[in-house]
């Protein structure tokens, strides 16, 4: 069986139809986990204090936020190369979810960098890279909507992912690249003496799942719905013609 079968538009609305329920249910278990275990079970950091509690929103989201433009990156290159339409409208419906996620990381690292740097904003190369991310993410969606053929949009809009691409890998790995700047380096790491303490770092699994089954559950709504629009409108434009 392959997995190409579910770029069918038929077969795609099927499947998520059934997968939605039981990922939306795991969504509110693991986010209301994380988020009630992270707010009112663990202690203030000693340094940080109660200000530390942001990273239960601010690293999910900024995580998504830099993969969210990867999966995009994966579909665009599928639509060029393939012509699956599913693809192309799964990264549009993305894109959407992705703008949030930024703009919810540029605000939550605000407001916890703030107390921490004595200022709201930095040009840190990574705070920096990640603004640009975000125009990014504008641009892609005014795109969509600026042109009406859908495939034309659709391949435009790829391009635009690809070279939007630099600036999430600058975003995810600014702090690699560069050893000056505010930000502090990776809070999960596969080295384990980089991880936070444990007395964080499992709420904070538990959220960052949350906001990965969130993503994925917004997506598939996402695309369900250009679907059908898509469908909508070739109807339209058939009995007009």
């Amino acid at each position: 069986m392959s997995l190409w079968q579910y770029a069918n538009p038929v077969k795609f609305l099927n499947l998520s139809g059934k997968v939605l329920p039981t990922l939306s249910v795991l969504t509110v278990i693991c986010l209301v986990t994380g988020m009630y275990w992270g707010y009112f079970l663990t202690p203030d950091d000693y340094k940080q204090g109660s200000t530390v509690k942001i990273i239960y929103i601010h690293v999910p989201s900024a995580l998504i936020a830099i993969n969210a433009w990867f999966m995009m990156l994966v579909a665009a290159l599928i639509w060029l190369i393939r012509r699956h339409h599913v693809s192309a409208l799964a990264a549009k419906a993305a894109s959407h979810v992705g703008v949030v996620m930024t703009l919810i990381a540029l605000i939550t690292g605000a407001f916890w960098g703030q107390p921490m740097w004595g200022t709201w904003w930095a040009w840190d190369p990574r705070l920096t890279s990640f603004l640009i991310l975000f125009l990014f993410y504008l641009g892609y969606i005014a795109l969509w909507s600026a042109i009406e053929d859908p495939d034309t949009a659709a391949d435009l809009t790829s391009v635009l992912c690809i070279v939007g691409s630099v600036f999430a890998v600058l975003s995810r790995y600014a702090v690699n690249f560069w050893n000056q700047g505010l930000h502090q380096g990776a809070t999960l790491s596969l080295d384990k003496e980089e991880n936070i303490s444990d007395v964080f770092y499992f709420p904070l699994l538990f959220c960052i799942a949350g906001f990965v089954l969130l993503f994925l559950v917004l997506t598939l709504v996402g695309t369900r719905a250009e679907i059908r629009n898509r469908r909508a409108r070739a109807l339209v434009a058939r009995e007009k013609g």
